[in-house]
């Protein structure tokens, strides 16, 4: 194995992704779209949450970096890697998917915007 191969991957293609409107100051952004985000991981039952940022997009990133670090799902990857090589290699520790689509709700339709029209 060389360095920096990908031994394993988890993407949000492994999840079930909800959204849904955030709670508390965030102004109208908040209070209109749905900007809070639940990720589960489907084969771990590994749940990760967030609703701080005003970004849906930046909102599933914390959430994924979440659920990536709960216990469950570290207990699910030693399992599916085996502890010889747990040991043995490094894990990158965020596994960020590699291409997030968000779309937002706009004029009765779903429209996808990239991060630059999130801000």
């Amino acid at each position: 194995m060389t360095q920096g191969e990908k031994i394993f991957s988890v993407t949000l293609a492994d999840c079930d992704v909800q959204t849904k409107r955030g709670s508390g100051k965030g102004g109208q952004n908040r209070n209109k779209r749905d900007t809070a985000v639940r990720i589960v991981h489907r084969a771990s039952g590994a749940v990760g949450e967030c609703e701080e940022e005003r970004s849906q997009l930046q909102n599933k990133k914390k959430a994924f970096r979440r659920m990536v670090e709960t216990s469950t799902f570290q207990l699910w990857l030693k399992k599916q890697l085996g502890r010889d090589e747990l040991a043995k290699i490094e894990v990158e520790r965020q596994m960020w998917p590699v291409n997030i689509k968000t779309e937002v709700w706009e004029d009765e339709e779903w429209v996808e915007k990239k991060d630059s029209e999130l801000t």
